[in-house]
């Protein structure tokens, strides 16, 4: 029996890129892209979907965290399970990519991380300097940010049963203000984004196809630059460009707001190594991971203030203002193109470049 999706239109159904869910789990339904969401959203939450007094905001709001409201104290809640081939690379590794990953998604939420969790799963036969250098890379990031690792689980599984090693984690946060939502943008705010798209997954693509390429990923823990950012205030809505990059994250967020985020494609800014990278392979920037970038949308009187401080701080020094929240058309993401012409930005229905984050 097929699992059916919801009747949606035409444009939405082209965006989600099919209206029935394989009955076998694919790649590119791990990727970020339309597969991903129909995936989560059909099937995944739909099925974990439990209500509680305490639960302000839960897993059927499709967030980077969940908030837990216990009153005069409101907690943020998140997981990451990690998985990157190779493990290290230029910019980063597998161990301090899920450590940033799970701050950066308390951090977005407006929430300040205060513990994180992790769970090891090791391939019997791994060598041990491989499990050290991952531990010491968590251990570096969570010493920058501030955020201690309190508990932990390990286990081992069969040679052959799981590739190397396999990291989850999950962080809690204390809200100390407002609550930031990926529903939260308004018409007349500015759309920002904290640095350079597609860093992440570009540089993958040059290591895995033997490029020579001076591409690092941009993985970062932000939760320092978006302090900053909170005590300015004016942030209506925020997420960190991961999975799939910036084409589906911002247009998650112009869906969920119903909200029109037009984008000036010029101001976007992309190294051009990784423009020219993605023209050699038909990759396109836009639709690949970032792990140290945040796409938000701001009051209008806050964006030079919040855009002056992000290019301050060391993770936000290629920041830039690339467009406005618009009514219509509600839903979408329009680009201008640098001649002058319009086109929408869809979701990608998965990624060419598995396993990387």
């Amino acid at each position: 029996m097929e699992i059916v999706i919801p009747r949606r239109t035409k444009e939405e159904l082209r965006r989600k890129g099919s209206r029935r869910i394989p009955r076998t789990i694919q790649l590119s339904q791990g990727a970020g892209g339309s597969m991903m969401e129909a995936l989560i959203e059909n099937l995944i939450a739909k099925r974990l979907d439990i209500k509680s007094s305490f639960v302000g905001s839960g897993i059927d709001k499709l967030e980077d965290a969940g908030i837990i409201d216990l009153g005069d104290i409101k907690l943020a809640f998140t997981t990451d399970g990690c998985t990157v081939d190779p493990m290290f690379y230029p910019g980063g590794s597998l161990g301090s990519l899920s450590v940033g990953a799970t701050i950066n998604d308390l951090a977005v939420m407006g929430a300040k991380p205060i513990a994180i969790s992790f769970g090891l799963i090791l391939e019997e036969g791994l060598p041990l300097d491989i499990l050290e250098r991952t531990l010491d890379r968590m251990s570096e990031v969570c010493k920058e940010s501030g955020v201690p690792i309190i508990t932990g689980d390990t286990k081992v599984m069969e040679k052959g049963k799981v590739d190397k090693l396999i990291i989850n984690t999950a962080g809690i946060g204390i809200i100390q203000g407002d609550i930031i939502s990926d529903y939260g943008a308004q018409p007349g705010d500015k759309i920002l984004v904290s640095g350079t798209m597609g860093d992440h997954g570009m540089s993958l693509v040059a290591l895995r196809f033997g490029f020579q390429s001076n591409l690092r990923s941009d993985e970062a823990p932000l939760w320092h630059m978006m302090e900053q950012l909170l005590n300015i205030g004016g942030i209506t809505s925020a997420k960190d460009a991961t999975r799939g990059g910036f084409g589906p994250n911002i247009n998650e967020l112009a869906r969920k707001s119903n909200v029109c985020f037009y984008v000036y494609e010029d101001k976007i800014p992309i190294k051009p190594e990784a423009k020219r990278l993605g023209e050699v392979l038909g990759i396109d920037p836009l639709s690949t991971a970032c792990e140290g970038k945040i796409i938000m949308t701001v009051e209008p009187d806050k964006a030079d203030e919040i855009l002056e401080t992000m290019r301050h701080h060391k993770y936000g020094k290629e920041a830039a203002i690339i467009g406005e929240v618009r009514r219509n058309p509600k839903g979408q993401v329009i680009l201008e193109t640098e001649v002058g012409g319009r086109k929408a930005l869809h979701t990608s229905v998965g990624e060419l470049h598995p396993r990387i984050c």
